[in-house]
């Protein structure tokens, strides 16, 4: 019990020291805009960020991390104008403890298989990941998003166990997995679409019965200073200029009827 104590406080003391270097724990100028966004929208956002700015005259500064770590910084601080994680669940999460108010949706975050190139290890599906000798980088579960859609296909196929067995790390952010792919550090690992860039990473596409994508939302936060300015911003990451930079990216459009199954 002490041991789990001092492990929160750690992790509590760690957070509070992480916010204190960022922006959004001071208060931001009338021209700036503070967003937290999921880590594995880094390319298209900063990219909206710039136009946005240029646009308008309004900077946007960023705090990109797993979506769990962000809305553990968002409760703690209690500041920043703008929330757009991986996915709704983590929106969701966020809505119910009164941190955001209603979003719209940009995107879609699709799931697949990154595995190496030539696919050596013939994986066709996260039922492969239970073979033997196979080296796994997986998503947090409690950090990102597609750490817990991974947990929800392993669960659905009864294969949770047998999985971790072959995990060599899970990280907090997509993008350290797809690094840790990069490098051949692993022979695998679970994804999303928009990842799948130059060719030192092959996607392998899941199963339909396997599939769950993720729609990106993005939206207010309930204790902006900026509202005006913050809306500016969504509207912006809406609009169909900030949904093509989505589309640039990898990431189809929302709404997209080959994505019409899944739903906020």
């Amino acid at each position: 019990m002490m041991k789990r104590t001092f492990l929160l406080t750690g992790l509590v003391l760690s957070l509070l020291l992480a916010c204190i270097t960022l922006p959004v724990c001071g208060e931001n100028g009338p021209d700036s805009l503070f967003v937290y966004s999921g880590a594995g929208l880094k390319a298209p956002m900063t990219e909206i960020g710039t136009a946005f700015e240029e646009k308008s005259g309004i900077a946007v500064e960023y705090n990109f991390a797993g979506s769990g770590t962000l809305i553990t910084q968002m409760e703690l601080t209690k500041k920043g104008d703008v929330f757009i994680p991986g996915g709704t669940p983590d929106y969701r999460i966020a809505q119910e403890k009164g941190l955001v108010t209603d979003p719209v949706y940009i995107a879609y975050h699709v799931p697949v298989i990154g595995v190496l190139p030539g696919n050596p290890l013939e994986i066709s599906s996260v039922q492969d990941f239970t073979k033997e000798g196979v080296r796994l980088a997986l998503g947090d579960v409690n950090a990102t998003a597609i750490g817990r859609q991974g947990k929800k296909l392993f669960d659905k196929f009864g294969i949770t166990e047998d999985v971790e067995k072959n995990v060599l790390f899970r990280a907090p952010t997509i993008n350290e997995v797809v690094t840790a792919l990069k490098l051949r550090q692993v022979d695998a690992s679970l994804i999303t679409m928009d990842q799948i860039k130059g060719d030192e990473i092959e996607a392998v596409a899941l199963p339909d019965e396997e599939s769950l994508a993720l729609i990106v939302p993005a939206g207010l936060t309930t204790f902006t200073t900026q509202e005006e300015n913050a809306k500016k911003f969504v509207d912006f990451i809406s609009s169909d200029e900030g949904k093509a930079i989505f589309g640039k990216h990898g990431f189809p459009i929302y709404p997209d009827p080959a994505y019409a199954s899944v739903k906020p």
